[in-house]
């Protein structure tokens, strides 16, 4: 998937049907004359409905298509005969989408198993036709109900990406590139920061045919639960990881300082971040030394008491067995 295609963001138009309308039909045949009401009600309009499909990784399908509408019921016939029921729309969306009122931003519900069905816009009622409204001192009522009409709305998708492992980092700290060396994805990669725009998501294989699934989502910067840089853009994607590898650079002025960064900025957009798992990676080690590594280690062991980290370096190919072992571990 090229990262143009990755559209975890739609905003689109629904339309339900209208319900059919009831009949008016008197019954008419030979030798009943006047044989009273026989209108029919009319069928209810189609639905739209939100279904979640395993098979789509973006709301890509979407951007072309904004606007849905629902077929409406037929009207109701004799003999009391309904109208046929108007036909359904289903918008097929990935799992993990939440849907919400682009009037109020409240989320209407959300989407996490294959084939679930939800429906966003009901279709309306079909007419009561006037067999329904015979009575004892009205045997021939002449009029029947309209069908209601469809609903209309706005609604906004928006897709929290379901992966297992979520990589969180400052721009440039080599999150790209891990995800490109432990899985089969090919991000964009290059020496600039923010040259992940769009979360790439790669499917590590472990051990024995086992795998697990790994989000790069773009770099954090200060001041982005405020919506800096791209700011909340891409947070959301952060909150159904079960698990969070902060990945920071071995060149860093302070390695625990940016830890903290990354972690307030993750408290400041939503609280329960922190209550996820979390590894530290300390990437582009292989510029280290023996003698540069221990020393570290001594500083890092007293700065990380409760977190555990590691060093590693996805150019040099070191320490990822490793990383693949304790992910592994704490996944399960």
């Amino acid at each position: 998937m090229t990262e143009g295609n990755f559209v975890d963001y739609v905003k689109v138009h629904v339309t339900s049907g209208k319900g059919g309308q009831g009949s008016k039909h008197m019954r008419r045949e030979k030798y009943i004359p006047k044989g009273g009401p026989d209108g029919g009600d009319g069928g209810r309009g189609g639905h739209v409905i939100i279904k979640a499909n395993k098979n789509l990784w973006t709301l890509y399908h979407l951007k072309f298509k904004r606007h849905f509408k629902a077929e409406p019921g037929s009207h109701g016939s004799k003999q009391t005969s309904t109208g046929a029921e108007g036909a359904d729309v289903y918008i097929e969306v990935p799992l993990g989408t939440v849907v919400r009122d682009k009037e109020t931003e409240e989320i209407l519900f959300e989407l996490t198993e294959d084939g679930e069905e939800k429906v966003v816009a009901k279709g309306g009622r079909g007419g009561l036709g006037n067999a329904h409204f015979k009575t004892a001192t009205n045997q021939t009522p002449r009029y029947s109900q309209p069908g209601e009409e469809g609903l209309e709305s706005d609604i906004i998708l928006e897709l929290k990406i379901l992966a297992d492992v979520g990589l969180v980092g400052f721009p440039n700290a080599g999150k790209s590139t891990l995800l490109s060396v432990i899985t089969a994805a090919k991000p964009k990669i290059a020496n600039y920061e923010f040259t992940t725009l769009k979360p790439n998501l790669g499917i590590v294989e472990y051990r024995d045919f086992k795998t697990f699934v790994v989000a790069d989502i773009p770099g954090i910067i200060e001041g982005a639960a405020e919506g800096k840089g791209i700011g909340h853009r891409f947070l959301r994607h952060i909150e159904r990881n079960s698990t969070l590898l902060f990945l920071v650079p071995a060149d860093a002025p302070d390695i625990k300082e940016q830890y903290e960064i990354l972690v307030d900025e993750l408290r400041r957009y939503n609280p329960q971040l922190l209550d996820k798992e979390r590894l530290v990676a300390i990437s582009k080690s292989d510029m280290l030394d023996d003698e540069l590594k221990a020393e570290m280690k001594k500083i890092l062991d007293k700065q990380f008491k409760d977190i555990p980290y590691m060093f590693i370096s996805s150019v040099a190919q070191q320490g990822l067995t490793e990383l693949k072992d304790k992910l592994w571990k704490m996944l399960n």
